[in-house]
């Protein structure tokens, strides 16, 4: 597909009013502390100012980011990468950034319009009769595109148009989950999963080739559940049961301590059960019963999470207390936590800017604005916020420095970190602002469907 010409935009800033915002929702504004012959600040009030100063950097750092992605829009509205062929022909970026563009208004003006065009490219996608039309070459990663363009499409218009459109693409994605009707059985360590590959995922005969990544993988598997439980689809659609098979199946964990080990039970996840090649982490021996065990590490524990939650599991169930402890008793903001076998360190930060967004929408998920470590509590926001601020680079853009999970591609990184950023900035403020939609003073966290 021919890359259009992108479109050089004027993006105009306005870190200011939302910092005098984000100050006035804190109740800066009558703090009696900032008074000549008031008493010396007390520590919530030395915290409160902190925060409020970390907003206005948060503001300024969106504002930036958002300029830089409605620069890289192409004519026809989709995102197509510079760095990496897979991405260039515009459904798999496109999604990805409009999943981050719409929640940044501190980008200006010009957001709105780059947001509608790019939801009007993935309503090009549904054809009349309301299938997906993927293209004569398909789509490199359906799963994903599908599942982001699926809450997309319907973000800012939910007119009949907009909902066909999302219909067609929860249809696309779910006949691609590994069930019964593409002949998989419970048996299978993938049943009840979604993985990268390209074709239906159909069980191959014995002796066929299944073709490259059929297999589930948690990654994949969140996506799906997510743009379910987006959709308001009933917690009773047996889709969730049978993801939840597979989302256990991720997770260091027993159900019965009878039939555990404790020394690999830590209540983590990892990537996949089926392929160690896969699991970042690596492998992390075999346990007392002589299965073979995976590392637990970040970026796969908060996605576990959230499928758990996702899939209906109580935040008081056992397996979310474990998943939640394992983050708070490892968190950092610095790399992606866990234990790497040696050969597998070089992997560990490849997914950092994955990581740092899957772990703002983890902890907002659960409702708590502080992480409980072994040194104590830290409030999470604040802490990631600053790390994220502090790692974006002149030009608006987040690059890892590690390729592998091509996050070294602005446009991959780029709305993982922004999305994670404004996820900050509203469980800082209490704020959740998006195009389109003013400020709400008000600490309850987002509805599902609104969440960046």
């Amino acid at each position: 597909m021919r890359v259009g010409v992108r479109r050089r935009v004027l993006c105009h800033v306005a870190p200011l009013v939302f910092s005098v915002l984000a100050l006035w929702a804190a109740g800066c504004g009558s703090d009696e502390s900032d008074r000549p012959d008031s008493p010396p600040a007390a520590p919530k009030a030395s915290a409160e100012k902190k925060a409020n100063g970390l907003v206005g950097r948060i503001d300024a750092s969106l504002a930036r980011a958002a300029c830089f992605l409605v620069s890289k829009q192409s004519e026809d509205g989709a995102w197509r990468s510079e760095t990496y062929g897979c991405f260039r022909d515009g459904p798999e970026l496109t999604p990805h950034v409009l999943s981050c563009l719409f929640f940044l208004p501190q980008g200006g003006e010009s957001v709105r319009p780059a947001f509608d065009k790019g939801a009007s490219f993935l309503m090009g996608l549904v054809t009349k009769d309301g299938k997906i039309d993927p293209g004569p070459r398909g789509l490199n990663f359906p799963v994903f595109t599908a599942g982001s363009a699926s809450r997309v499409v319907v973000l800012e218009k939910k007119d009949e148009p907009h909902l066909r459109a999302r219909a067609a693409w929860l249809a696309y994605l779910r006949e691609r989950q590994l069930v019964e009707a593409n002949g998989w059985q419970f048996t299978s360590l993938s049943y009840g999963g979604w993985g990268f590959s390209i074709d239906v995922p159909k069980l191959p005969h014995v002796g066929g080739d299944a073709g490259r990544f059929y297999e589930s993988n948690l990654v994949a598997t969140l996506f799906g559940i997510a743009a379910l439980r987006s959709a308001q689809v009933p917690q009773d659609d047996p889709t969730y049961e049978k993801a939840l098979v597979f989302v256990t199946r991720c997770q260091n964990f027993s159900d019965n301590p009878a039939k555990g080990d404790p020394y690999y039970d830590d209540g983590g996840f990892f990537f996949i059960p089926s392929d160690p090649a896969q699991n970042k982490a690596g492998i992390a021996g075999t346990d007392k019963w002589g299965r073979r065990r995976f590392h637990s590490y970040g970026s796969m524990t908060a996605d576990g999470l959230r499928a758990l939650l996702r899939c209906g599991v109580p935040a008081s169930a056992p397996r979310v207390v474990a998943a939640r402890r394992w983050l708070e008793v490892n968190f950092t903001v610095d790399m992606n936590p866990g234990t790497f076998a040696p050969d597998r360190e070089t992997l560990r930060n490849s997914t950092y800017f994955y990581y740092c967004w899957s772990l703002a929408h983890a902890f907002m998920a659960l409702g708590t604005d502080e992480a409980v470590t072994e040194k104590g509590g830290v409030r999470w926001a604040e802490a990631l916020g600053e790390a994220l601020v502090q790692r974006q680079r002149p030009d608006g853009t987040w690059r890892n420095v590690y390729t592998d999970a091509k996050e070294d591609d602005p446009l991959v990184a780029t709305p993982w970190s922004a999305s994670a950023l404004a996820i900050c900035r509203g469980v800082i403020t209490g704020e959740h602002v998006a195009i389109g939609r003013p400020c709400v003073t008000e600490m309850a966290k987002p509805k599902v469907a609104d969440e960046p």
